[in-house]
């Protein structure tokens, strides 16, 4: 057993076979500008010795004390011949008082290649979701990518993403198995261009996890649920990795475009990659402190992505979002069944629009569905788009063309007009004087009970009476561009706790007044 007095600076190896000798903890390695701990080096089989046969395994065990580093790496070396690797891992969750983060132990691995920030060497991440994973040449776990087992240096990847005050006691187990490696396949991945019906308005739903990170659903059943919440596109958006991108394929037809992204989760807020090239991955190793978050914005859009800061408001630890939105391609400001850190992120937003109306935000909304009780499609983004392609729904998203509805049974339609036949739509600026007057109309189906509701930068300047049985009414509204510098609508449910409004049906990006 481990015998120094502090847990924290003490690993314990054992070789499977009874014998154990110890592994002071000794090493800082600072990746790009986060610093890590790197444990001590877990041998096996000697590459100087005959080909090894069967398999070999290694236990490893310690404790992370309070205040360790956002990852801790742990170094085995691989030898040649080795066909698969599997590794387990435990941690106790011990006992805390109220109020305090209890052990919380996320796990992933880095191939020889390194774990250098932005690197080659990421070969997969389960975080909390699984106790054990393998990899093999032709196939891995899911959240894991398969290729060949290479011999070198491989970093088991532990992320203490919360420790107890009394530690973080953990035990890993490395099982290699020797022999032949098959044939790596080659991935495919879905296409860019789905049937679409020419320029129109098209509904998708860009935050799903499926059983390639944390989420309870196949990629069938995924599709499936999109095709039955009436959506054209979805993303694919799984925690920290691309392992689910060439399992794609098969899911995607003519009615239904599959993006491939991820949610690049740090520890100080989340990033929807929206719409990468198939097998792109971005690093999420950093936090706000780091100054990296402008490098890895960047590499989202060299992969032909977008940037989406996703549910800025979250009350989940390491969900709060801190990097500011000046990276931000658009903001996912509605997740899930609306509620009260919705409505904190639809104002912050809003309040964003006047700082700088030729460079703003456009805002939209997810489901974040994770198990088959999460709704896929509740809410979604409808994107008037050119075609129902990749690169048209990404430039109508971009553009803020766009409005977010509770389902697909929720449609509107919103314009402003003004003198001469002057009209916008929604992520538009109609060109008028200041004075000019502008009659302000939106049309709601599907919201039966509902009020329609016009925002502006002065706040909520026109409420509707209540929406009949029917689920149908159309609203308009006079201003001028002196009056209201912008627009925009909302669809609210009836008030829970008045006087605070009640949750949202449906709301639009802006359109601008004036010139």
């Amino acid at each position: 057993m481990c015998e120094s007095h502090d847990r924290g600076n003490c690993t314990e190896h054992t070789d499977g076979h009874g014998g154990e000798h110890l592994v002071g903890r000794r090493a800082l390695l600072v990746t790009g500008t986060a610093t890590a701990l790197t444990l001590g080096t877990v041998t096996f089989a000697s590459a100087d010795e005959s080909q090894p046969t069967g398999d070999e395994t290694k236990v490893v065990r310690g404790t992370l004390p309070t205040g360790s580093p956002d990852f801790v790496y742990l170094p085995v070396e691989v030898p040649d011949g080795v066909r698969e690797i599997h590794v387990s891992y435990t941690y106790e969750k011990l006992p805390v008082p109220a109020g305090t983060a209890g052990n919380a132990l996320d796990i992933g691995i880095f191939d020889e290649r390194g774990t250098e920030l932005g690197g080659r060497g990421f070969r997969g991440w389960s975080g909390g979701a699984r106790t054990e994973f393998f990899l093999r040449s032709d196939d891995a776990t899911p959240g894991y990518i398969p290729g060949r087992i290479r011999r070198g240096t491989w970093n088991i990847a532990l992320g203490p993403y919360t420790v107890a005050p009394q530690g973080l006691p953990y035990v890993v187990t490395i099982t290699l198995k020797y022999g032949e490696q098959a044939p790596a396949p080659k991935p495919t991945y879905p296409p860019e261009r789905a049937k679409g019906r020419g320029r129109a308005w098209y509904r998708g739903d860009c935050h799903i996890h499926s059983w390639y990170s944390d989420g309870k659903r196949t990629l069938a059943e995924i599709a499936a649920a999109a095709r039955a919440a009436g959506l054209d596109f979805i993303n694919s958006s799984e925690h920290n990795t691309h392992s689910a991108h060439a399992h794609w394929a098969p899911e995607a037809g003519d009615d239904l475009l599959i993006m491939l992204g991820e949610e690049i989760t740090t520890r100080n807020g989340h990033i929807v990659a929206l719409g990468m090239d198939g097998g792109s991955w971005v690093d999420w190793r950093y936090r706000a402190r780091d100054n990296r978050f402008g490098h890895y914005a960047r590499e989202v859009r060299r992969a032909g992505g977008l940037v989406v800061p996703a549910h800025p408001h979250a009350t989940c630890i390491g969900c709060n979002w801190k990097f500011g939105f000046g990276d931000a391609d658009a903001v996912e400001v509605w997740n899930g069944p609306f509620t009260p850190d919705d409505e904190v992120s639809l104002q912050s937003w809003d309040n964003t629009l006047q700082t700088n109306p030729r460079s703003w935000t456009p805002a939209m909304g997810n489901s974040d569905a994770h198990s088959p009780a999460d709704r896929i499609g509740t809410p979604q983004t409808v994107v008037l788009a050119d075609d129902l392609t990749r690169e048209a729904i990404q430039e109508g998203i971009r553009a803020g063309r766009s409005y977010v509805a509770e389902s697909a049974a929720v449609s509107l339609d919103f314009s402003v007009a003004g003198g001469r036949g002057k009209h916008a739509g929604i992520g538009g600026r109609l060109d008028v004087d200041r004075d000019d007057p502008v009659t302000v109309r939106l049309a709601a189906k599907g919201v039966p009970g509902c009020t329609l509701r016009f925002v502006t930068d002065q706040g909520t300047l026109f409420t509707s009476a209540v929406v009949p049985e029917s689920g149908t009414l159309t609203a308009e509204w006079r201003t001028t561009a002196s009056y209201a510098s912008y627009v925009r609508a909302e669809v609210r449910h009836p008030a829970q706790l008045p006087p605070l409004p009640g949750p949202l049906a449906a709301f639009t990006n802006p359109i601008f007044l004036g010139r």
